[in-house]
């Protein structure tokens, strides 16, 4: 089935900026316009898997038949100790893992 190839959308470096800000990466003025081309590709592509007509294909799980997931009972089980957790942490404070601050 041959699909329609639309344009690729005209981004504006607004729309890239709030893109970023969604996904709270920040980003030079010339990354901006750099990402304005790729994301305008990567939509492009989506929109050519977008016209494929899927009607009578069953949604699969794995792209490759015979696979399958294992799957095993959940059964409760003592916790670890304190020292046996953090016996690898790379920071400690107390008896908790410290980590590095995520958003300040």
């Amino acid at each position: 089935m041959a699909t329609e190839h639309l344009p690729a959308p005209r981004l504006s470096a607004e729309d890239v900026r709030h893109i970023a800000t969604l996904c709270r990466i920040g980003m030079t003025d010339e990354e901006v316009e750099r990402m304005r081309e790729e994301l305008a590709l990567i939509i492009g592509e989506v929109r050519v898997i977008q016209g494929v007509d899927t009607t009578g294909v069953e949604p699969t799980g794995h792209s490759v038949e015979g696979i399958h997931t294992v799957w095993r009972d959940d059964v409760a089980r003592p916790a670890m100790s304190v020292s046996d957790t953090l016996a690898n942490a790379p920071r400690r404070e107390g008896d908790y893992i410290r980590v590095q601050a995520v958003m300040e």
